[in-house]
């Protein structure tokens, strides 16, 4: 050890002494003692509450799940079971906005929320990707920033209007989730034989991908990340369209799937992908 290092650490532990020395000639109801008490109390409540939120974005992000899973199901026979299962859908949605999202805006009240928006972010992600899967499954088109943002405004037992921070952020991350929903729908509904749907959903999606080529957010490693994912899935849906266009007519439709699959692991495997 050199003799700086040993220096510094003698230093240290003499300002650690006297550090508890000072406090122990402290009376309890000294003014210094008393600050230091609350300041204590209140990173406690902070930490505390920042777990609560924690806990209800997970329940958030578990739900969302289950009601993605639930959608997913509309693919096996879309006709009969759209209607139903989309009810089925935005009840839930409504349940999670209306219990669990009121429960962290009520949290937050008085507060600055931007101290706490990491512990929920996760489950807001997710929240939209649910949301927008539902609205596209029921009209083919997903709600903007302002009809969501709407969702989370409430009302206090006192009539006091409060609000969820909601930024635009969280809103492109769940699109950018939400098309990676739409690439899986595409290879289900092909296993089924629907390629109609398959070209609907490739277009909708590169709508989409447009709109990210023209977002600028420096320091945004998230977005860049995502962004990167949704293309992977843009790329994977225009392959499956670019096969049924071209081989289609020769093969029958539920057999397109398995040929594309195979065709995509021969593509890794000549690329020397494993």
């Amino acid at each position: 050890m050199s003799r700086t290092g040993g220096k510094n650490r003698k230093n240290k532990f003499a300002v650690g002494d006297k550090a508890k020395e000072t406090l122990e000639k402290l009376a309890d109801d000294d003014p210094i003692m008393l600050m230091f008490r609350e300041y204590a109390r209140n990173l406690d409540d902070k930490h505390d509450r920042y777990e609560r939120i924690v806990k209800l974005s997970r329940d958030i992000t578990i739900e969302s799940k289950r009601i993605i899973f639930l959608l997913h199901s509309t693919n096996a026979d879309i006709e009969s079971k759209r209607k139903k299962v989309v009810e089925e859908a935005e009840k839930r949605i409504k349940a999670l906005v209306d219990t669990t999202f009121k429960s962290i805006a009520l949290e937050l009240i008085g507060l600055d929320s931007y101290q706490y928006h990491r512990a929920y972010t996760g489950g807001v992600q997710e929240f939209i990707e649910a949301c927008a899967f539902c609205s596209y499954i029921k009209n083919e088109s997903v709600e903007d920033w302002n009809t969501m943002n709407s969702m989370f405004q409430y009302k206090t037992e006192n009539g006091d209007d409060i609000g969820l921070l909601f930024p635009h952020t969280d809103y492109i991350l769940g699109l950018a989730d939400f098309t990676g929903e739409l690439m899986r729908r595409c290879l289900n509904t092909l296993g089924v034989g629907n390629v109609g749907e398959c070209f609907k959903l490739c277009n909708f999606v590169r709508h989409i991908n447009t709109g990210f080529l023209g977002l600028m957010a420096p320091g945004q490693k998230e977005l860049s990340r995502k962004g990167y994912v949704l293309r992977q899935s843009l790329s994977k849906m225009e392959l499956v369209c670019y096969n049924i266009q071209i081989r289609g007519s020769e093969i029958p439709k539920h057999m397109l799937l398995s040929v594309i699959e195979s065709s995509d692991a021969q593509e890794n495997e000549d690329e020397g992908f494993f």
